[in-house]
């Protein structure tokens, strides 16, 4: 038997096939599928281009895929749609990415965690049922701490002239990108695809330059706001274990600690990418039901 592991952001997707013992029979990474911007026909198009996903495409007994926005019967109908025109003799079970965290971190005890990436969302797993407490308002009203969030205050004090200037000349140097393309940037926001992508994809430059202190000054803060909203909701956040996963919180964890033990947070497990926790957690909890 053949069973189809995928993690899946705003941005990559990760996949990893694997036999019912466990082993590694195929690992690939497309991009990633979100049914809010993705819809059944795309997610065909790209995955029946895809010669890793070919090669197994009709070996494949279950999927398990768990994505970003696949938050409702509604959303995860279109995930399956597009899933089930590639991969025709697959059961297909669609979850949502939280699921997938909870599930990639657990160490059989009860923790919140984190997802910091392009988006950000929470969840308490107690290892039986994934609980979100607030919901995710997605990167025009939310996303705290996330990539898009971040993308979006540089964005801002570029524009507003709020930058050090070694900062703004190095943007301008970067992205080709002045004080007059602010049209442009506006078009590639609201009017083309995958927005909250394009305004993650400003992480780099972020990273580039975290050590200044202004902009070290909104790391804590996108932090500290999504630790306030996202964590703190939770009534025993300070007693349990707070695991975090996604490029943001990995690339940029010396701030996101520190925004922690501000508010007495602990952080369990930290990592970039859950997939291999999620094949370890499907094949001792799942697969074998």
């Amino acid at each position: 038997m053949i069973v189809l592991i995928a993690d899946s952001g705003s941005t990559t997707c990760d996949w990893l096939a694997i036999d019912k013992n466990g082993l590694k029979l195929a690992e690939f990474q497309t991009m990633g599928f979100n049914p809010y911007f993705h819809d059944a026909v795309k997610i065909f198009s790209e995955l029946n281009n895809c010669t890793e996903m070919s090669s197994i495409s009709n070996a494949v007994e279950r999927t398990y895929f768990y994505g970003a926005g696949s938050s409702s019967e509604e959303m995860c109908s279109i995930i399956k749609d597009g899933l089930s025109r590639v991969l025709p003799k697959s059961k297909i079970h669609v979850g949502h990415d939280l699921e997938g965290a909870a599930f990639s971190t657990w160490t059989g005890t009860p923790a919140i965690t984190c997802i910091l990436g392009t988006g950000s969302n929470s969840c308490y797993f107690d290892g039986e049922k994934v609980f979100e407490e607030l919901p995710s308002l997605a990167y025009i009203l939310g996303d705290e701490g996330s990539g898009s969030w971040f993308g979006k205050r540089l964005l801002q004090a570029f524009f507003y002239k709020q930058l050090p200037q070694h900062i703004h000349e190095d943007f301008v140097k970067t992205f080709g990108i002045d004080g007059s393309s602010v049209n442009q940037v506006n078009k590639r926001v609201y009017t083309e695809p995958n927005p909250n992508v394009y305004l993650a994809s400003f992480m780099t430059f972020v990273g580039k330059h975290k050590s200044d202190p202004k902009v070290n000054e909104w790391l804590l803060e996108g932090f500290g706001a999504f630790l306030d909203i996202h964590v703190e909701c939770f009534g025993n956040s300070k007693s349990v274990p707070i695991h975090f996963i996604g490029s943001v919180a990995y690339h940029f964890q010396e701030e996101l600690r520190e925004a922690c033990a501000l508010r007495n947070l602990q952080v369990g497990n930290l990592i970039k990418k859950p997939i291999d926790g999620l094949s370890k957690y499907h094949l001792d909890y799942v697969l074998k039901k």
